[in-house]
């Protein structure tokens, strides 16, 4: 996968600016290693034990799986939960003090760093992988291969609800196919990147489309209907090759590539987890963990079918790394 330079790191910049928790953002990657260190001190394999609880987006879960997984290979007594509600209830979750990490498909809101900052939690926020947001189709649709910004927010926008039904009324070269749509819930980070990017408002989007926090029930709906589509990460796409296909938006695919040097506008995005700092400070498991996903996010991204931090990213987060210990 290429490692090109991206704008990609603007938006997360801003948001830790705006974060008043006192918590300095991680965003690093570097080869693959299996080294169990904690802030430079290496840790016994297998000396550390307890439960970590992670909570969030169902985009960011593969990353969150793959990285405790490779973890457990050198601390297999420590237990990571992942569980998906979404990043917005995610979120919820973190700043109750329920969770430790959070799992985020976008930047933490001004509404959400009030609700940690009345609940004393101080954070850190840390990009792990990019991602683009693809609009999937059925394979067997070969009309709508290549969609623009307009036409989906024809399909999307709240004004289309009972109105829109049919392929044909997007596009009169389209053919009379009944319009089925799936997509996330009203907790998904990626319902809340789409709508602000394609329909121009957060949250605005019809209401007459199958909704699940669940990515793999968008996926098999779409998979079963010659008339269906939605969207998700890229990473759906690719674990399910032959279901599921990726339409173009203004002619350009969903790839490595153009997520990461931005082409793919404007469903780019950058991927999060957010770490509770006192959990980090306190607890050796978890401190061991963070360090772990960040030090290895270039193999974790690889290995869940991600798009990896870019060069820009790995360079401010050398930087960030340091302000933390």
């Amino acid at each position: 996968m290429s490692t090109r330079t991206t704008g990609l790191r603007a938006r997360s910049s801003l948001q830790r600016r705006r974060a008043t928790m006192g918590g300095s953002a991680l965003v690093l990657s570097a080869a693959f290693a299996l080294t169990g260190c904690v802030a430079g001190n290496a840790v016994e394999e297998g000396a550390l034990e307890g439960t970590i609880l992670t909570d969030g987006s169902s985009t960011v879960a593969p990353l969150t799986d793959a990285a405790r997984d490779l973890f457990a290979a050198t601390q297999p007594d420590v237990e990571i939960k992942v569980s998906i509600t979404g990043t917005t209830a995610g979120f919820r979750a973190f700043c109750d003090g329920t969770t430790e990490i959070a799992n985020a498909s976008r930047a933490i809101t001004d509404d959400e760093i009030a609700a940690c900052e009345e609940s004393g939690i101080e954070y850190t926020e840390i990009v792990v992988a990019n991602d683009g947001i693809s609009v999937i189709l059925n394979p067997a649709n070969d009309w709508a291969t290549d969609l623009t910004v307009e036409q989906l927010a024809t399909i999307w926008s709240p004004e289309s609800e009972g109105e829109v039904t049919t392929w044909s009324q997007i596009d009169p070269s389209f053919p009379d196919e009944p319009l089925t749509l799936f997509g996330p819930g009203v907790d998904s980070g990626t319902l809340d990147f789409f709508t602000a990017a394609i329909t121009g408002e957060e949250d605005a989007i019809r209401g007459d489309y199958s909704a699940s926090e669940d990515d793999n029930s968008t996926v098999e709906g779409v998979s079963k209907n010659l008339g269906a589509t939605g969207f998700l990460g890229l990473s759906y796409v690719e674990e399910n090759e032959g279901a599921i296909v990726a339409a173009s938006i203004d002619g350009v695919a969903p790839t490595s590539d153009t997520v990461q040097d931005g082409s793919y506008s404007p469903l780019s995005r950058p991927l999060f987890i957010y770490v509770r700092n006192s959990a980090y400070a306190a607890r050796p498991e978890v401190r061991a963990f963070v360090d772990f996903y960040v030090d290895n996010a270039l193999d974790i991204a690889d290995r869940a079918l991600f798009v990896p931090l870019t060069n820009d990213q790995v360079d401010l987060a050398q930087e960030e790394l340091a302000t933390l210990h």
